[in-house]
């Protein structure tokens, strides 16, 4: 198929095609052989805001000088120079030698539309960086398997049941391929989270009963409007306002608790029913996502757990993970309490180590896949929790694993103006 072909698909017709090349290249698996220690990796990124920008940092100092950024790519050529900018003298400024990895020269910056597709056509890429606001990491993640790159995916890694099966389908020719793939939820990387989890697991709290998740915090960013802007580009520069975007807060950012709480109990829940909605930010530029959510979760052998969070200020804030069992009970960030306490006092930057486990499995040919072993799940988790808030209904995991619902506009265009769909009430029907 064409880059214009392509182009000129629609989204259902593109996941269909994409699963179909899918099966199609998975008979020819592309077999990772790994690279030579002294040989430098050759690093791209899509998407370089605050996020995709902190990415790059941590790849290069994670590579402590194997590790070259030769490639960036953005809608919005501004974004780039800023980027830039913040690596070599701003908020995200690399130290000493590290300044020589930054080898982004201008035929390598690449903006507009076309920008992604551009970047994954650069030469003798090692892996790319996948930082745009989530909405599009389906689809990017889908064509760096197809050009073979190894990923480092940033979570969550879709904000509708058809993208997280569109990423399962992809992060399965990855493994085809023995492509290495790690995703953003840097806990799973971190050694105290580790610890106090295998501690957890190995009977410290003794059998689980119950859980609790908070994410409560503050007014976040909003970039606002500007007359030139058409309505996509206003919804892109202020993403996290937009479900088919972000997700709202309990898939953009509560995926990290979730995806611990997974971790600990060793199970995704199998159903969800909530509350929640839009209580302070309730002007129009705060697009279509709530400000407030209360979910129970319910996981096998009948444990649950309660997962709140909100987005108001002058308001308590709360960021824990909790797990209850019959002899005590652990926070997932550092401590166990009960008869078998335990506090882990060490600290470490889990940004840096989950770029330090993706380039050593590169260069090991020790093919590793994060996305099908937990966050593809985790993510899903969390898009269940949301659609049991915004319908007011008990959904469950196998409902969303056959859902339909998709998000995600046909037209992705930057010149376009993507419809806007009306804020959820619960209790009345959910557009599709």
């Amino acid at each position: 198929m064409s880059t214009q072909d392509r182009k000129n698909l629609s989204r259902r017709e593109f996941i269909t095609a994409g699963a179909v090349a899918a099966t199609a290249l998975s008979a020819f698996p592309f077999v990772n052989t790994g690279r030579a220690q002294g040989d430098k990796l050759r690093v791209g990124a899509i998407g370089v805001g605050g996020r995709g920008t902190g990415a790059c940092a941590n790849a290069i100092e994670a590579g402590k000088g194997s590790v070259d950024l030769v490639a960036m790519a953005d809608v919005a050529p501004d974004q780039i120079e800023k980027s830039l900018n913040a690596l070599k003298t701003g908020s995200r400024e690399l130290s000493g030698e590290l300044q020589k990895n930054i080898k982004v020269d201008k035929d390598h910056m690449f903006s507009g539309d076309e920008a992604w597709k551009q970047l994954l056509a650069v030469p003798d890429l090692d892996y790319v960086i996948l930082t745009t606001p989530p909405g599009f990491r389906p689809l990017h993640f889908e064509e760096a398997v197809k050009r073979g790159l190894h990923l480092f995916a940033e979570k969550p890694l879709a904000t509708d049941p058809v993208g997280c099966r569109k990423v399962r389908a992809s992060a399965q020719d990855a493994k085809n391929k023995g492509l290495s793939v790690v995703v953003g939820l840097q806990s799973r990387h971190s050694p105290g989270i580790q610890e106090v989890i295998k501690r957890t697991q190995d009977g410290a709290i003794g059998e689980f009963k119950a859980g609790s998740i908070h994410r409560m915090g503050g007014y976040l960013w909003h970039r606002g409007d500007n007359p030139s802007w058409s309505r996509m580009e206003y919804q892109c520069r202020n993403w996290y306002y937009w479900a088919w975007l972000s997700g709202d807060q309990i898939v953009e950012m509560v995926v990290h608790q979730v995806d611990r709480m997974n971790w600990t109990l060793g199970e995704h829940p199998i159903s969800a029913v909530a509350n929640g909605g839009r209580q302070v930010r309730t002007d129009p530029k705060f697009g279509n996502i709530y400000d407030h959510m209360s979910v129970d979760y319910e996981y096998p052998n009948d444990i649950h757990v309660h997962c709140m969070l909100r987005q108001i200020a002058n308001c308590e804030n709360k960021n824990e993970n909790r797990v209850v069992g019959t002899l005590g009970e652990s926070d997932s960030g550092r401590t166990i309490r009960g008869q078998n306490p335990f506090r882990y006092r060490e600290r470490h930057n889990a940004t840096v180590l989950e770029h330090e486990v993706l380039q050593d499995s590169i260069r090991s040919g020790k093919a590793r896949n994060d996305a099908l072993d937990y966050a593809v799940d985790s993510t899903l988790a969390c898009v269940m929790g949301r659609e049991a808030a915004y319908t007011g209904k008990l959904i469950t995991w196998d409902e969303m694993m056959t859902s339909e619902l998709s998000l995600v506009p046909d037209d992705y265009h930057f010149s376009s103006n993507p419809p806007v769909r009306p804020v959820a009430m619960p209790g009345t029907p959910r557009p599709v």
